[in-house]
């Protein structure tokens, strides 16, 4: 259990910190095409290449680690990518983090080690290609009805001759998207199972394909409402519907179950929780410092700039030179599909 949980950590980290390397690459790129000289622009820039391969190395180890734990487990560890990413851009970018982010950082820590230490190893249970059909027919179903409240409140929006995006439409794409995300690793632990049960090998290719476009239209989904939506929103939609979809079609669908011994039960459940706590703030730690008294803001803001004042002044000929993105560690979610914004 707790090599399916470090390798899904090591996957995780590759994802997220590859493609941040990948879009500081493209700073100083030109838009991606089929072109020989552009290709080769992308390969010699040392950022985005080991970006890249991060983020191939990241979808290796993610795959192993589905084909040796439940995807109960899996998909809730993995959640703790946004924190990995977080103390990368701390260290890396030299960003600086409200108090909020640590606290977000260290209860998916907490998380992580309660969901290791609640686990078991599971016997594979006996599935058939009817439930893979039979999840597909769930999900189809459940996205008619979010789009038939999209469009409802679009209309509303249409009617009223309002600009701004409704909640409720981030909402709707947020949970759209993660969804779609969690669907991703289920699918990809199937193919696996169908092996185990002496099906042809084929199933893994096949299940890793329709897992690849599960994941892209997640994106897609993901971007439509990050274009004009509050990142916060749909950020924490996404990650929060990622991860309770993982441990629902796990369970029912794959027959994952729940640790026999009560401990484990709860260490488990609690684990769930604390990750998910852990990414909801990290997500909203910009708003959050917002609501706390002026004079300790003011307090945390007078010793944050003595130190990164030092930092600043040691690298500003080098971002002359070299331009670079700071990264939020609200909005990391966010860059990481679309072009840098404004935030709210």
């Amino acid at each position: 259990m707790w090599e399916s949980i470090c390798l899904t950590l090591l996957a995780t980290a590759g994802n997220n910190i590859g493609k941040v390397l990948q879009k500081k690459g493209t700073i100083i790129l030109p838009p991606l095409s089929l072109k020989l000289k552009v290709i080769r622009a992308y390969a010699e820039n040392k950022p985005w290449a080991l970006g890249f391969l991060m983020d191939i190395f990241g979808a290796l180890l993610m795959l192993r680690a589905l084909s040796l734990a439940p995807v109960s487990v899996v998909q809730p560890v993995s959640g703790c990518g946004l924190a990995i990413l977080s103390v990368f851009s701390h260290f890396y970018l030299k960003e600086v983090m409200n108090v909020f982010d640590w606290i977000g950082i260290t209860v998916a820590g907490i998380g992580t080690i309660g969901v290791g230490a609640g686990g078991e190893e599971q016997e594979a249970s006996l599935i058939s290609v009817f439930q893979l059909l039979w999840l597909a027919f769930v999900v189809a179903i459940l996205f008619v009805l979010l789009n038939a409240w999209l469009h409802i409140f679009k209309r509303q929006r249409r009617e009223q001759e309002l600009v701004e995006y409704e909640v409720v439409e981030e909402i709707i794409y947020g949970l759209e998207s993660g969804i779609l995300f969690g669907m991703a690793s289920v699918v990809s632990k199937m193919g696996f199972v169908f092996v185990e049960q002496g099906f042809s090998a084929m199933f893994i290719p096949m299940c890793i394909s329709i897992s690849i476009c599960c994941s892209g239209t997640g994106f897609f989904y993901q971007t439509r409402g990050l274009k004009h939506g509050r990142a916060i929103v749909v950020s924490t939609c996404a990650a929060v519907a990622s991860i309770v979809t993982g441990v629902v079609a796990g369970m029912f669908a794959l027959g994952e179950k729940l640790p026999t011994s009560q401990s484990g039960r709860l260490l488990l459940l609690l684990g769930w929780l604390f990750i998910m706590l852990g990414v909801v703030l990290l997500v909203t730690s910009s708003r959050l410092i917002r609501h706390l008294p002026r004079s300790f803001r003011r307090s945390r803001q007078s010793s944050v700039e003595r130190g990164f004042s030092i930092r600043r002044t040691a690298s500003h000929v080098a971002k002359d030179t070299n331009p670079s993105a700071v990264i939020q560690a609200a909005t990391l979610h966010h860059l990481l599909s679309t072009p840098s914004k404004e935030k709210d």
